[in-house]
């Protein structure tokens, strides 16, 4: 499977233990673990300042992500009508890159009454992945 993971799944994969890290393994192992362009910005960003990475600790993630396939910043967005614009651009990456499923822990974009995808919150795609596997 295709597994593309929203910014915040990606955080807390790399800054905590549970969950996220532990889905991340299983989708590195089994699955194809897909990013973009538009994840990597932002990512860089979230880490320095909320998880207060060093600068080579945060070149080496994504030195390590960019080994995975990446999508490109999309033309536009698939307006799904999400509060967070920048939420608008991640799923449109997504859906460019052709993600079987899209895991986020937020809830605004979970909420979405027509995703172009399957989404899941991290433990929804546990389930999922570990069923499939």
């Amino acid at each position: 499977m295709r597994v593309f993971f929203d910014i915040n799944v990606l955080v807390s994969a790399f800054l905590a233990r549970g969950l996220c890290a532990d889905l991340l393994r299983l989708v590195l192992t089994e699955h194809t673990l897909l990013t973009s362009e538009v994840v990597l910005d932002e990512l860089r960003d979230v880490l320095s300042r909320k998880g207060r990475l060093p600068p080579a600790q945060i070149e080496a993630i994504e030195t390590f992500l960019r080994d995975q396939p990446i999508a490109p910043r999309p033309a536009q967005t698939l307006q799904l009508g999400f509060v967070d614009g920048d939420d608008e651009w991640v799923v449109a990456s997504a859906v460019l890159i052709e993600a079987d499923l899209f895991v986020t822990g937020d809830q605004g974009v979970l909420a979405c009454t027509t995703p172009p995808l399957p989404l899941l919150n991290p433990r929804g795609c546990w389930e999922h992945l570990r069923g499939a596997g």
